[in-house]
């Protein structure tokens, strides 16, 4: 490797996977499998619907159908590879196809935090300005804050990418993981990864701790809405709307933050990895049972699509 100029010498990586549990390496292939299968059906399913049935036409499903389209995203970019290579003896991925991958899983990343963030100022609108919410979450703005959330992600991602371009990788080349994450990267770099950590750490405040600090203001003041209403139905009725948005964030960041915890104290472990497997594809495959579990409209739209075509 010549200094100063931009050389892989590592042209593919080994994906450890979960090539250390050989005895269960069948069970863990279905499992995977039907969960990606299932979180398919389920938010194909929610876009389908939301998008068939005029009453979901609202800013909140619309947000609730670019959620859906996103964990689509999110759980494919990793999950197909992970699969294929379950029965290859060699659990490779090229250096392009490595830094591809991380690129897409940390677009979707992003851009679902901004949109959660999103949810939460929706929700906000609908409980603290009742009668100004239709004019206030009109459909211009609505669409500028999805394409704003894509923009973001991709802005994150793209610097992360632009980083990992200028770090060299001359051995070891195993990724103790089942996908190419940054952590696990800049561990096998063998040049100096300083730029990379500053730049995780301002993606970090920036995507995590200042959504979090948004959303936890925004429902602040939905909880004060909320206790100022005299009736014990409109309380409940205004806190249900909440419910599914609060349960999906928490899943999201208490799973996020542990993971990022995890990677920073170098956990490279099984634990780790089965931890990981929540976080990149057990969630995207639960959003929409989330959404779906409690809320009287997805229901009746349910019904009304199935009185109409005899689907569900």
């Amino acid at each position: 490797m010549t200094g100063g100029r931009n050389i892989t010498e590592i042209t593919q990586f080994k994906l450890l996977g979960f090539s250390d549990f050989p005895r269960i390496i069948g069970v863990l292939f279905v499992i995977f499998l039907l969960i990606y299968i299932t979180s398919l059906t389920w938010n194909l399913s929610l876009i389908f619907l939301i998008r068939m049935d005029s009453h979901l036409h609202t800013p909140m499903y619309f947000f609730l159908s670019n959620l859906s389209f996103i964990d689509l995203c999110y759980v494919t970019s990793t999950v197909p590879t992970m699969l294929s290579n379950f029965f290859q003896e060699q659990q490779t991925i090229s250096f392009v196809g490595c830094i591809v991958q991380y690129f897409f899983f940390s677009v979707m990343g992003l851009s679902e935090s901004c949109l959660m963030t999103a949810m939460a100022y929706d929700r906000y609108a609908a409980i603290c300005n009742p009668l100004l919410y239709s004019s206030i979450m009109s459909r211009t703005l609505c669409v500028q804050m999805v394409l704003g959330t894509y923009t973001a992600g991709f802005t994150g991602s793209l610097s992360q990418l632009c980083v990992l371009l200028q770090l060299h990788f001359c051995g070891p080349n195993v990724i103790r993981h089942f996908f190419c994450d940054m952590p696990q990267l800049l561990k096998l770099s063998c040049t100096n990864t300083f730029f990379a950590q500053v730049l995780i750490a301002i993606l970090t405040m920036l995507f995590g701790i200042g959504n979090a600090l948004i959303i936890l203001i925004s429902y602040g003041y939905i909880v004060m809405s909320i206790m100022k209403i005299t009736s014990t139905k409109g309380r409940s009725k205004a806190f249900n709307t909440c419910v599914s948005h609060l349960t999906a964030v928490s899943l999201f960041y208490t799973s996020s933050i542990f993971v990022y915890l995890s990677s920073s104290s170098g956990g490279s472990s099984s634990f780790d990895r089965f931890a990981s497997v929540f976080y990149t594809v057990v969630i995207p495959m639960l959003n929409p049972l989330i959404y779906s579990l409690r809320n009287k409209e997805i229901k009746d739209a349910m019904k009304r699509l199935k009185n109409k075509t005899g689907y569900f």
